[in-house]
């Protein structure tokens, strides 16, 4: 059976460059606003929801009824949203 052809190895120095040359840096820290503003919007969602069911459906806003559901947690999705933002 014939032997296989050896390899030469490449060295590294070659590819440092090339390899990381495309990578943006990260940022390493979230901006100052971003955690008070996410848990501003988890506990607004979660006091509006609450309200909700406390008042008998009748607030925080009496005409749109069953949409204050919708308003809380649009409140709190939007703190998720944030949080996938937190570094």
């Amino acid at each position: 059976m014939p032997k296989s052809k050896v390899r030469k190895k490449k060295h590294e120095e070659d590819h440092s460059t090339e390899k990381f040359a495309h990578v943006v840096p990260a940022e390493t820290e979230s901006p100052a606003w971003l955690a008070p503003t996410m848990v501003g919007a988890f506990i607004g969602g979660l006091i509006w929801i609450v309200i909700f069911y406390v008042s008998a459906t009748a607030y925080p806003i009496p005409h749109i009824g069953a949409w204050n559901m919708v308003v809380g947690f649009g409140f709190i999705a939007a703190g998720f949203t944030l949080a996938t933002r937190w570094r």
